[in-house]
Parts: structure tokens; sequence; C-alpha cells
């Protein structure tokens, strides 16, 4: 394997796992807010880059362009999806989230399933142009987008959690949410408002991953799992450890699909879960006490 095809596979798999890292970042997001697995997370993903499908047929541009726009429609699902799935259970048994979660990702499945049929569906690029030279190398154009369009939107959140009060709220409500009702937080809207952000990233997400890797109603439960992966291998509760758990599931699938075959990645990837959660259960990167965010 040539130099050349080495820097393509690791371009290929810092853009997956850079998407990847979207949807593991917002599954930990609802994890730390409520304790609770959004199991309609893929779906969610599935529903961006299939509403991204139908936008790019109204508004034929870049997916660059169409960005915002997945964003703030998948925001206010995510505000829905709250009130649905989760509000009206969050005192009841952690079981009734879940299941209620996993009843919006088959509607959403079979919502989808009906607008736009079984077929896989391609979204636009996120930028035009094929290629770019960089040194003497050419690189996937669309590659280097979806990484920077990733990092940027993981950066935002980063600075919404950490230098806003919007944050702040957030996360003390993960950290305690019985004293940041205590300290005037209205834990209620903080956690609907953080269903919003993960849904977003969700729907951004199934954007940047439509074009290369296309939409069917059914592939959000395969998105599901490698968030929960993800999450796993991090650390469960350390939206930094999904992050990087993110990266290490990508950059696994993609090098050994290129060696050996998808389906070979695909086993391998949970065999390796499973050790893992034999030898390490806290993940790779552990899980800070008593923080959640």
């Amino acid at each position: 394997m040539d130099g050349t095809v080495l820097l393509q596979l690791l371009l290929n798999a810092l853009s997956l796992g850079a998407a990847y890292g979207l949807v593991a970042l917002g599954f930990a997001l609802v994890i730390g807010a409520t304790g609770a697995v959004n199991f309609a997370q893929g779906d969610l993903v599935m529903a961006g880059g299939l509403l991204t499908v139908a936008l790019a047929s109204l508004l034929p541009v870049d997916g660059l362009l169409l960005l915002p726009l997945v964003v703030l429609a998948m925001a206010g699902l995510g505000l829905l999806v709250c009130a649905l799935a989760y509000l009206p259970f969050r005192n009841a048994p952690p079981v009734s989230v879940f299941v209620s979660t996993i009843a919006v990702g088959i509607l959403l499945q079979n919502g989808a399933n009906g607008l736009f049929g079984a077929a896989p569906r391609a979204g636009p690029p996120l930028l035009s142009g094929g290629e770019v030279g960089f040194g003497g190398l050419v690189l996937d154009r669309q590659s280097l987008a979806v990484i920077v369009a990733a990092v940027l939107l993981a950066g935002g959140t980063w600075l919404l959690l950490h230098r806003s009060q919007i944050g702040r709220r957030m996360r003390a409500t993960a950290q305690d949410p019985e004293m940041a009702r205590a300290m005037g937080v209205n834990t209620t809207r903080t956690i609907a408002l953080t269903f919003a952000l993960a849904t977003a990233l969700a729907g951004a997400a199934g954007l940047l991953l439509s074009n290369r890797y296309f939409v069917t109603p059914v592939e959000g439960t395969n998105l599901m799992l490698k968030a929960y992966i993800a999450v796993v291998v991090g650390g469960w509760g350390r939206i930094g450890g999904a992050l990087a758990g993110a990266m290490l599931v990508a950059g696994f699938e993609v090098i050994v699909s290129s060696v050996l075959s998808y389906p070979v990645a695909e086993a391998g990837l949970y065999i390796c879960v499973l050790l893992l959660l034999l030898l390490r259960p806290q993940g790779v990167f552990g899980e800070a006490l008593g923080r959640r965010v």
C-alpha cells in the first residue's frame, strides 16, 4: 500500500469518524442530561439525511448552504421528541424512556419509508468539486469539507457548553439536577434544549453522511449501534471520550474494510467491543468520577 493510498484511507477514516463523532456527541449529551439512552438517535440521523435529500430537490445548492436549514429543522424535531418520548416518562422507570425512544425510531423509519421509499438516496456534496491539491498530493474535497464542518460543529458545541450561561445550566443539570433546580435552573427547559442540540447534531451528521454513504429508512439502526459503541469505547458519560471513541470506530471500520471486507470489519468491531466490556468496562478513556459532561 503506497503512501497516497494510505493517506486517502486515513482521510476517509477521519471523515467518517467526524460524522460518527457528531452522532455520538448528541447521544452522550442526552445520556448526561437525563441518564437515559435515546434509542432514536440513529433514526434522527437518517431523518436529517432524508431531509437534506428533500431540500436539495427544492434548492439545488451545495450541502453547506443547506446545513443551517437542516440544523434548525432538526432542533425543532428534537424538542418534539423530548415532549413526546422523555418528559411524560421522566419519573417512570428508565425502561419507559428506552421503549418510548425506540417507538419514535420506528415511527421515523416507517414515515421515511412511506415518504421516500426503501431505495437508497444520495444527498448533495457539502462542496462541489472533486479533488484539491496539497503539497503534491491530491485529496478528496468532500472528505476535507466533512472534517472541517464536523470540527466546527463540535467546537461550537464545546463553546456553548463551557462558555455560555445555557451551557452552564446544561452541565449543572447533567451533574446534579436536584441541586440545579435548587439554584433556580429550569431543568425541564434545559433538558428540552439538550434534546434539541443533540438532534440538531444528528441532523448535521445525516447531511454529512448522505452524499457518500447514501440514506435509507433502515440505516438508523446501524448508526445507533455505532454511536452506542463509541460511547462505550470512550467511557460512559464522557463527551470527549465519545468523540475519541467515534474516531476509533471509524478508523477500525475503514482500515479493516480496505484490507479485508466490510462484513469482517463489522464482525471484528463487535468482537472488540465485547472484549473491551470484559476487560475494561469503563471504556478506553475511563470515566471522570462525578462528572457526566
